[in-house]
């Protein structure tokens, strides 16, 4: 009798589809659970947002939390409050200004006027300036075409710029007989005038090491401050002259070449604006110092009081 053979049943490889399939519908139950139950809050998100800014950045964005509302600024010359963009709340250190559009000019104009009174000041120190500037370029036309003084004006300042290799011999603040002259031309122009005048002093990079310039500090300083001598002589009022001595700290040109080096040593004469400031006083003239009475300087200590220095180790006092 023939053996009946047993056949196997195929395998079902399909059957983890229906558990995936299980599981999946829960994690979409799960997720659109917990969906329908979360609320975003934009107040909290941006305090944290600016939390975490000033953790990593060092640099705080606002002075306080911003809420959420209307974001409008009010000003009394306006009817309508203007929006602030979005850039307006960015702070320090980011590429974007502190106020971009359409507020900035607004401010602009604001800081302006409350520098030098109003639009009509503005204008009257524009005009005053074109004209020194005229006049400047007129009595040193010789020297302006041969690019040794350069005039140039802004709103609240004029700079005459000049060489200072027309003005001193090398490594000296004495001025030449020429540079003498030169100047009394400028101080005839300038004698006449009520603007505040700043000299400032600079040199090249070559380094200076003698008993009177230990450093180009020093002789920068020098050097403007000989030009403040011959302004006083030539009759100029001391309290509108400021000085001050640059050294090779700010170059305008590469001092790798002897023609940079020529172009950094110069001293710079600022006129500063005519109208006076809310303090009573020209545009940029340094403010006068207060009178302070006699019973409230400190004592001065009684130099029999004070004890005495052992000697130098090598006898110098």
């Amino acid at each position: 009798m023939a053996r009946r053979r047993h056949h196997e049943e195929h395998a079902n490889h399909e059957a983890w589809a229906i558990p995936y399939a299980d599981l999946m519908t829960l994690l979409l139950a799960f997720f659109v659970v917990m969906y329908a139950v979360s609320s975003l809050n934009e107040g909290k998100y941006r305090v944290m947002a600016s939390s975490l800014a000033n953790a990593f950045s060092g640099t705080p964005r606002t002075l306080d939390p911003i809420q959420v509302g209307d974001n409008t600024y009010r000003d009394a010359s306006l009817k309508e409050p203007v929006p602030i963009p979005s850039g307006a709340r960015r702070g320090p250190g980011t590429s974007s200004p502190v106020l971009d559009s359409p507020l900035q000019p607004m401010l602009e104009s604001k800081m302006r006027t409350d520098r030098i009174g109003d639009g009509a000041a503005l204008d009257a120190s524009r005009r005053q300036l074109a004209r020194i500037a005229l006049q400047l370029e007129d009595a040193l036309s010789e020297m302006v075409q041969a690019r040794l003084i350069t005039v140039r004006r802004a709103d609240l300042w004029l700079e005459v710029e000049i060489n200072s290799d027309i003005l001193f011999p090398s490594g000296s603040a004495t001025l030449d007989f020429g540079a003498q002259a030169l100047l009394g031309r400028l101080a005839t122009i300038l004698r006449g005038l009520p603007n505040p005048i700043r000299i400032e002093g600079y040199t090249d990079d070559r380094p200076i090491r003698t008993a009177q310039f230990p450093s180009n500090w020093e002789l920068s300083a020098a050097r403007a401050a000989s030009v403040v001598h011959l302004f006083v002589r030539e009759g100029l009022a001391p309290e509108r002259l400021v000085m001050v001595g640059y050294g090779e700290q700010r170059p305008k040109a590469d001092n790798a070449s002897e023609a940079g080096r020529n172009a950094n040593r110069r001293v710079v004469l600022m006129v500063l604006a005519e109208p006076e400031s809310t303090e009573g006083r020209p545009i940029g003239a340094p403010a006068p110092a207060r009178p302070v009475a006699a019973d409230a300087l400190p004592a001065v200590a009684d130099e029999r009081a004070l004890p005495s220095l052992p000697p130098h180790p090598r006898g110098e006092t």
